[in-house]
């Protein structure tokens, strides 16, 4: 999916980590998150970058397809922005609590978008949205949107803001169509953001395979997260097979913030973290984060044992004994890559 958190999977093919380990993989742009899910569930996908909550839902049948999923590598931390309408900028909204002021004075129906329901962005928007205090008579519309399609329907006025990775928020402030006022940084530091999924039967029919696939994402996330290579990192992602927009979009986030003048809290950093502070690890640090946001917005009376195993940590560990741990140089030299590439496995 086009977003900048597909990143370790692309590195990963362009400096040929996957060959490495002894894999052969076609990467493959999908047209939004239901189409993942669709693909992974009818074998079609064997592998994909994924919101950290999917393997979750499609494990409850939450999802269209119920499909026995599992996650062992989550692929990057954080990287998500709120962004709301330039009109709601005018009129002195800066922050969660100015929102609540200003919807008091207009009462009306206001409407958000996120690429994916009871995703980590559906989350975040919902804890911004509780802290604005919104009286109840107020009603408040979250639609799913595609991530390219964010800022123009903010432009048309069918959005009000949204919640999205990196960069479709920063294109919107670029395009002086939208404005950022907070960031997963900040609203939850550190929370898993993408993970790999796949279908249970492949992480056990198929598991060294599985391995060497972890492995080889885990040297193109350590690349990703050295600060000297997040220039390259912008330019390949540009790429029409991939995000496919200006690479200085991708900086915005990637490299530095927005600066615009005269609104600095337009500038706010939404970086996505994809090595450091042990990001990779599926956790039941992490599960219990996704699981706690969950139980929230389907109000369980317990949380389901079906998904105390949908993050599986031990093939996460074994192949970090397979890693070499060289990470690729950032002047190694770029495969062209074929007709064909695309941004999900």
């Amino acid at each position: 999916m086009p977003e900048t958190d597909c990143a370790p999977i692309v590195i990963a093919r362009e400096f040929g980590l996957y060959q490495k380990y002894g894999l052969a993989v076609e990467l493959q742009r999908q047209p939004s998150w239901r189409g993942v899910q669709d693909r992974i569930a009818n074998r079609e996908l064997d592998a994909a970058h994924s919101p950290a909550t999917l393997p979750f839902l499609m494990n409850l049948g939450l999802t269209p397809e119920k499909c026995s999923s599992a996650s062992s590598m989550v692929l990057s931390l954080q990287g998500n922005a709120i962004t709301l309408s330039r009109d709601l900028w005018n009129r002195g909204v800066r922050d969660a609590a100015t929102f609540g002021q200003h919807i008091m004075r207009d009462k009306r129906t206001y409407t958000f978008g996120v690429g994916c329901p009871l995703s980590p962005q559906y989350a975040l928007l919902c804890q911004w949205l509780r802290s604005a205090e919104i009286p109840y008579q107020i009603k408040i519309r979250i639609e799913p949107a595609l991530g390219p399609q964010m800022f123009p329907l903010l432009k048309m006025g069918y959005l009000d803001g949204f919640c999205a990775g990196e960069p479709w928020g920063s294109l919107a402030v670029q395009a002086g169509l939208g404005a950022c006022v907070a960031t997963s940084a900040g609203l939850a530091p550190f929370h898993p953001e993408k993970v790999l999924l796949v279908r249970r039967d492949f992480a056990e029919k198929r598991k060294e395979e599985h391995e060497r696939l972890i492995a080889a994402l885990l040297e193109a996330c350590a690349f990703c997260d050295q600060p000297e290579n997040r220039r390259q990192l912008c330019e390949i992602l540009a790429r029409p097979e991939y995000v496919n927009i200006p690479s200085e979009c991708l900086e915005a986030s990637l490299v530095e913030p927005l600066k615009p003048p005269r609104e600095p809290i337009s500038a706010l950093r939404a970086t996505n973290i994809f090595y450091a502070n042990r990001a990779n690890d599926p956790s039941a640090a992490k599960a219990d984060w996704i699981t706690g946001r969950l139980y929230d917005f389907l109000r369980w009376s317990s949380r389901p044992s079906a998904l105390k195993h949908v993050f599986r940590r031990g093939a996460f560990l074994r192949a970090q004994t397979l890693t070499t741990r060289k990470r690729p140089s950032a002047r190694a030299r770029l495969a062209r890559p074929p007709a064909f590439a695309r941004s999900a496995v």
